[in-house]
């Protein structure tokens, strides 16, 4: 480190030793100010660099406030939409429950109207059954074919839409039938439950079951399936004799 003393004894190799005193003061103080104005130019790079990043700080602040109220944007739409959703669910709602209504009461009058068919379909087989059944079987109904409900225990029904007793050579016999407008095997299978359960019920024993079927539409494999199953089957344009 320079010192005062140093430089003079320098300078008195050279100069007079009140000029040398001199000229050691301004060097040392110039060399001090020299070391303040670097410090100085040192301290402006700092402060320049440091409002370099005051300003990133503040660009970056900027769009993170644009951004901030675009999503603010983005959820009051996103608010709207969910809003009008709700409504649009409340109209669709509304309107499944007025379709519902009205496919139920589609349903009842379909219902009523196949019911109708049906009675319709029965109304005419007991009628013209029991010369058929003379004809085809050689059975004799005895008194006239009905319609039947038969109630079991723990309040379980069935409905037959066709019965009725009868005499085939001498011996009784026990008429059971069905009707329906379309006649499907699962119908068959479901008939010859009910058969098999009314049998049961009226203790028929041994008495013959004569098994018969009724319907204005029938597939050949459902016609066929019945005869396989011993349920003799009559369309409906043979009860017009």
């Amino acid at each position: 480190m320079l010192t005062t003393h140093t430089i003079k004894t320098e300078l008195e190799k050279v100069f007079k030793p009140k000029q040398a005193s001199v000229l050691a003061k301004v060097i040392v103080d110039t060399h001090s100010e020299l070391v303040k104005t670097d410090d100085f130019n040192e301290l402006k790079d700092i402060v320049k660099e440091l409002g370099i990043k005051v300003g990133e700080l503040a660009e970056a602040q900027k769009r993170t406030e644009v951004r901030v109220e675009e999503l603010a944007e983005a959820q009051k739409e996103l608010a709207e939409a969910q809003k009008r959703t709700e409504v649009e669910i409340k109209k669709l709602t509304k309107a499944q429950l007025e379709t519902d209504k009205t496919l139920k009461r589609v349903q009842k009058e379909l219902g009523g109207l196949s019911h109708t068919v049906g009675y319709h379909l029965e109304d005419r087989a007991y009628k013209t059954l029991p010369a058929l059944l003379k004809r085809d079987l050689r059975i004799e109904v005895e008194g006239r074919l009905i319609r039947k409900y038969f109630i079991y225990a723990k309040g379980r029904e069935d409905e037959v839409n066709i019965y009725g007793r009868g005499f085939r050579d001498g011996r009784e016999v026990v008429i059971i039938g069905e009707s329906k407008s379309q006649l499907s095997k699962d119908d068959i299978d479901d008939f010859l439950d009910i058969a098999e359960r009314v049998a049961g019920y009226t203790k028929i024993g041994d008495k013959e079951k004569i098994l018969i079927a009724v319907s204005y539409s029938i597939r050949p494999e459902v016609e066929e399936y019945a005869g396989k199953k011993g349920v003799k089957v009559y369309w409906s344009y043979e009860l017009d004799l």
